[in-house]
């Protein structure tokens, strides 16, 4: 065997430590990112429509720090190694400051950004070395069930630490248990991820440091060689240019919902709760459905299919009024959503030689987290400087606002439109054929 070989097919527990982890990470999603925190610091600790603003903002530099380390980062673990070592890091950094989130009221706006930011990046790099994981628990051909079934079982944690924190804040009135739930979340994610760093063999092999490099130096090296091979993945580099567009309406449709449910919809706390339990309901049928879907059809088709719903939703939203109707919009966007992620992280997968899985990874991240630094920025900038344009006009402040979020709808549904027509540019064919001749030449 050599140094470059994946070891043998993964253990069914491995599989499901993977699994787990994706448990736990979803929960901060749900919690932290759609239902409870955005919505708080928008409305409690900043106010009015600056708060879209910040929010954009925060989410922004996190999402720039993530795009211009990950690449680096990624090439580093594969040399070294290290993959879970750089996730245990990562997600420590996420849980202990979205546990510190409890200590933000009302008026501690650079508190509330700096806690959120340092967690977000945690959350969002442990993403790069826990998808880089993929291929080393499942061959080729079974990447998109897997990454599927991950994904489901990933959004079944959301809703189960939504369904606790339900109850507390139904029962007890003010901000504090709002703040608790931070607490509730960052535990709940530290606990599933356990099996994990347990259970979970690192497959990639340590590598002596070549003389007069360190690993920092080293990273940059294997990159500047990957980037010289990329003629062998022009493909994939194409499909990475269509996902940094589209994910962008993904990653704000997420990062504002429970800010357009409150301020378009008068959602309060509870009502956006059962709005996110509902999203990540159909989200768990959206990830089985469309990881079967990429199986027997294909991952393009079936990511094609994915955001065309995700643009009707994004349509209806635009034209709805009723808070009844925005509840049924959640469910067709929560569908749509899985099939969006799933199918591309599984899209890499296949297109991907295993052993330089993170540090293609790493790319996806930049090409995700890039859109993802533009994307809430540009949501959170139309939202305010729109609301502030009507309110010149003789709008209310209230109606100014709510026609701010309704015009700042329209920028999800561009980002959406404009990466699925550049993904119809790529050929999935040709793109598992290069990573399979990386391997053969590797073997």
């Amino acid at each position: 065997m050599t140094a470059t070989t994946i070891p043998p097919k993964a253990t069914r527990r491995e599989r499901w430590a993977w699994y787990l982890y994706d448990f736990g990470n979803s929960a901060y999603a749900a919690v932290v990112l759609l239902a409870i925190y955005s919505a708080y610091f928008k409305g409690e600790v900043v106010g009015g429509p600056e708060g879209s603003r910040l929010w954009g903002l925060a989410i922004a530099i996190a999402m720039l720090f993530v795009a211009v380390t990950s690449p680096v980062l990624g090439a580093i673990a594969d040399f070294s190694g290290s993959k879970k070592s750089f996730l245990l890091f990562f997600t420590s950094l996420c849980c202990v400051f979205t546990a510190t989130l409890f200590f933000v009221r009302g008026g501690d706006v650079l508190m509330g950004m700096v806690f959120f930011i340092l967690a977000e990046i945690g959350y969002r790099s442990s993403q790069v070395f826990y998808d880089a994981l993929l291929p080393d628990i499942a061959e080729p051909d079974e990447i998109p069930s897997v990454s599927g079934k991950g994904w489901a079982i990933g959004s079944a944690g959301g809703i189960i630490c939504l369904l606790v924190i339900l109850p507390l804040v139904a029962l007890i009135k003010g901000t504090f248990i709002i703040r608790l739930s931070m607490v509730i979340t960052a535990v709940f994610f530290a606990l599933s991820s356990i099996p994990l760093f347990v259970w979970l063999r690192e497959r990639s092999h340590h590598r002596s440091l070549p003389k007069g490099q360190t690993y920092f130096t080293i990273g940059f090296v294997r990159l500047w060689q990957t980037l010289k091979q990329a003629r062998s993945f022009s493909e994939l580099i194409k499909f990475l240019i269509a996902f940094l567009i589209y994910n962008d309406g993904v990653i704000m449709a997420l990062d504002f919902a429970a800010i357009i449910g409150a301020v378009l919809f008068g959602l309060n706390q509870q009502q956006l709760i059962i709005f996110v339990i509902i999203v990540q309901i159909t989200n768990v049928l959206g990830a089985y459905a469309f990881g079967r879907l990429a199986e027997s059809l294909d991952c393009k088709r079936s990511l094609i299919l994915s955001i065309a719903l995700m643009l009707v939703a994004v349509a209806w939203m635009f034209a709805a009024n009723q808070p009844t109707t925005f509840f049924m919009i959640g469910a067709l966007a929560g569908f749509a959503m899985a099939g969006v992620q799933s199918v591309s992280r599984s899209l890499v997968g296949v297109a991907t030689p295993p052993e330089r899985s993170a540090e293609f990874y790493g790319f996806f991240a930049v090409a995700g987290r890039t859109s993802s630094f533009i994307g809430p920025a540009v949501y959170g900038w139309v939202a305010a400087e729109a609301a502030r344009w009507y309110h010149t006009g003789g709008q209310a402040s209230e109606l100014a606002e709510k026609s701010g979020q309704r015009l700042a709808i329209l920028s999800i549904g561009a980002f959406l439109l404009v990466g699925m027509l550049l993904l119809l540019l790529f050929n999935e064919v040709r793109a598992r054929a290069a990573a399979r001749s990386v391997r053969l030449e590797s073997s």
